[in-house]
């Protein structure tokens, strides 16, 4: 049967996508690193409707390699149409959730047998990719035109932009506030104070233990202030701090009971929101106990991928694939040849896990698995 899609730029009244096709309606919520897996991977076998306020997918541990070379982001900012070639996309967010459909900002109303949550941390970025590549070339500007940089954050994206910064441009003098005790918190002690030898090695400032305070900060200033009463001068800065997570929306909807004290979605093994037979929910916004990555988050999208098949071709549950969670796994860039690594037994830092991840940061390795080439064709 046909597809009717009913989408009048600027009219304020609520709008209905009628989608009636042979087989399962599947819509996703969120075209991040998880989402788009499985929108990719469910195309050819369900009615696939993808939901995302951008439209494109961002490749997002290769985002800060793009502040420092804009060009790289060519390559990791992929327009949803160019993997989902055999589904429906809405560029809106989702504002509620009710047991058979789904209503976005915009005022459609998308009707589903199976849904699938994936709309990750909330991170305001540009609609379009020109926009995207826009913002990328401004960072860079912002870089390239400063004298002092500071980083407020030393968790994994403070850290690595430290990297990028140090590498490329040496010139720099780059400052890396922390609030905590040491670097990278959230793996072991060990990669935190080899990663904090490597920085000082690049000749990176870090000031652990303190804050700064933004608190009415205008363009142009140059003095920082720290919870410590230092002052810092710095000709910009970029704040690395961690996201809230993309959920408070659910607390108005059928789901307001299925999330956790942190606002997580609470899931069971195969992955489905806890008691629903048919919504699941992968990636940052989940319950489970585990490093949130952007490569477990893929590995959970394959799962609901597989029983999402099973499901719909009638098979039975025994059929359905489970999700463990993964011990403390990590990679963490340093620049173009370097990484810190922390496995099970060992934690190690150098060329080793840079050959593994820093060099292109898997962004060819995505690109194919999203069914394109490794690089893209110039025009």
């Amino acid at each position: 049967m046909a597809i009717e899609v009913e989408n009048v730029i600027g009219e304020e009244t609520t709008q209905r996508i009628e989608m009636e096709k042979d087989g399962k309606r599947v819509v996703i919520l969120g075209g991040g690193v998880a989402g788009s897996v499985v929108a990719k991977s469910l195309q050819f076998h369900a009615h696939v409707t993808l939901i995302d306020p951008k439209e494109y997918f961002e490749i997002p541990w290769a985002n800060l390699r793009s502040m420092v070379e804009p060009s790289f982001a060519e390559r990791t900012l992929i327009n949803h149409r160019d993997y989902l070639t055999n589904g429906d996309i809405v560029t809106s967010n989702a504002i509620t959730i009710t047991e058979t459909e789904v209503l976005t900002a915009d005022g459609h109303r998308i009707g589903y047998d199976y849904l699938v949550i994936a709309t990750g941390h909330a991170d305001p970025v540009p609609k379009t990719r020109s926009a995207r590549l826009d913002q990328f070339k401004e960072d860079n500007q912002k870089i390239k035109s400063a004298h002092s940089i500071l980083i407020i954050g030393g968790g994994p994206t403070g850290v690595e932009l430290a990297g990028e910064i140090a590498v490329d441009f040496p010139d720099k003098k780059v400052i890396l506030v922390h609030k905590g005790s040491r670097l990278l918190e959230f793996i072991g002690e060990k990669a935190g104070n080899k990663t904090l030898k490597w920085l000082k090695s690049k000749n990176v400032v870090v000031k652990l233990e303190q804050r700064v305070d933004l608190n009415g900060f205008t363009d142009g200033q140059k003095i920082y202030r720290t919870s410590n009463g230092e002052t810092i001068e710095a000709d910009c800065h970029f704040l690395c701090i961690g996201k809230p997570l993309s959920s408070a929306w659910l607390k108005e909807t059928v789901l307001k009971n299925d999330l956790d004290s942190q606002g997580r979605i609470q899931v069971d093994e195969k992955l489905r929101v806890n008691g629903r037979g048919n919504i699941f929910a992968i990636g940052d916004i989940t319950d489970i106990r585990e490093i949130k990555q952007g490569f477990l988050a893929q590995q959970q999208a394959e799962v609901v991928v597989n029983n999402l098949k099973v499901i719909i071709q009638g098979a039975g549950e025994c059929r359905m694939e489970t999700y463990r969670a993964h011990s403390a796994i990590a990679i963490v860039s340093l620049g173009r040849k370097d990484a810190v690594a922390q496995f099970p037994f060992l934690t190690i830092i150098g060329r080793i896990p840079g050959f593994i991840k820093s060099g292109d940061l898997f962004v060819g390795k995505t690109r194919k698995q999203m069914g394109l080439k490794h690089d893209i064709e110039q025009a």
